[in-house]
């Protein structure tokens, strides 16, 4: 697993000229599931290429909706790329968070990137595959706030 610096992840993502660029960069950087100083995240992004919407996928659902309040515990980039109304978020989950053995992952607009992780390995399939897999995958889980994070969250956010 390739050791990758955050920034130098957002500066390559910014030099995307299409979408497919943009997924292919975040394959070369060893997307979804990244090291990034000696720790694994799961990557999972979010955005508008030139203003049509991209996102992630967890075992046919989207990211934001599956990972729940464990995205206010994430790291959230924002990023923007040289072309006009495009750019998006980075969400850096602590892959020790993930309490899923094995699930599939995509990232999707009308073409799409696809994958199956398994013990913390991805593995990259076919949009068949994906299809095939998203159904049979294992509640995808990861740990959330604390009931106490939670209440001084909510005590913070009123």
């Amino acid at each position: 697993m390739k050791l990758v610096k955050v920034e130098g992840l957002v500066s390559s993502l910014r030099n995307a000229e299409t979408i497919e660029e943009l997924f292919s960069i975040l394959k070369k950087k060893g997307a979804p599931v990244i090291d990034f100083e000696g720790m694994k995240k799961l990557i999972i992004i979010e955005g508008d290429f030139e203003g049509k919407q991209f996102y992630t996928e967890i075992n046919g659902m989207k990211a934001n909706l599956v990972l729940g309040d464990a995205m206010l515990n994430s790291a959230n980039v924002p990023f923007k790329c040289k072309k006009p109304f495009t750019g998006g978020n980075l969400i850096l989950v602590d892959f020790d968070n993930v309490e899923s053995e094995e699930f599939v992952l995509a990232y999707k607009n009308e073409t799409g990137v696809y994958f199956h992780v398994k013990n913390g390995e991805p593995r990259e399939i076919s949009r068949e595959e994906y299809e095939e897999l998203k159904d049979k995958m294992p509640e995808f889980k990861v740990k959330g706030l604390s009931e106490e994070e939670a209440e001084s969250m909510g005590a913070f956010f009123g």
